[in-house]
């Protein structure tokens, strides 16, 4: 069974970046889903897909990952472009789209 350590992205909600900094390990599916005759729920015999292990830096997991012997593959994260624009931009009167409202 394999895992994928990556940085997760920001959340939508809000515009900090406070759970988007930790690094996460999480296990592949090693058996796929089964569909559960009785109430149709999808369920898996597999447990450790359940299991996402967070960590503070890249090197942290990697070394978790090796001491464990659990293959890895590693999903760099994009850089994030800076985004420089206020509230105040929305009401210019040069602004470049058409008023809507």
């Amino acid at each position: 069974m394999s895992a994928r350590i990556f940085r997760p992205a920001k959340t939508a909600m809000q515009s900090g970046l406070a759970r988007a900094k930790e690094w996460v390990l999480d296990y592949d599916a090693g058996v796929p889903r089964q569909i559960d005759p009785l109430m149709g729920w999808t369920s898996s015999a597999d447990t450790r897909t359940q299991v996402r292990l967070e960590f503070a830096t890249k090197e942290e997991a990697i070394a978790y990952a090796e001491r464990n012997g659990v293959p890895y593959r590693l999903d760099e994260p994009n850089p994030r472009g800076i985004v420089r624009k206020s509230y105040a931009d929305n009401f210019r009167y040069d602004r470049l789209g058409t008023w809507t409202h």
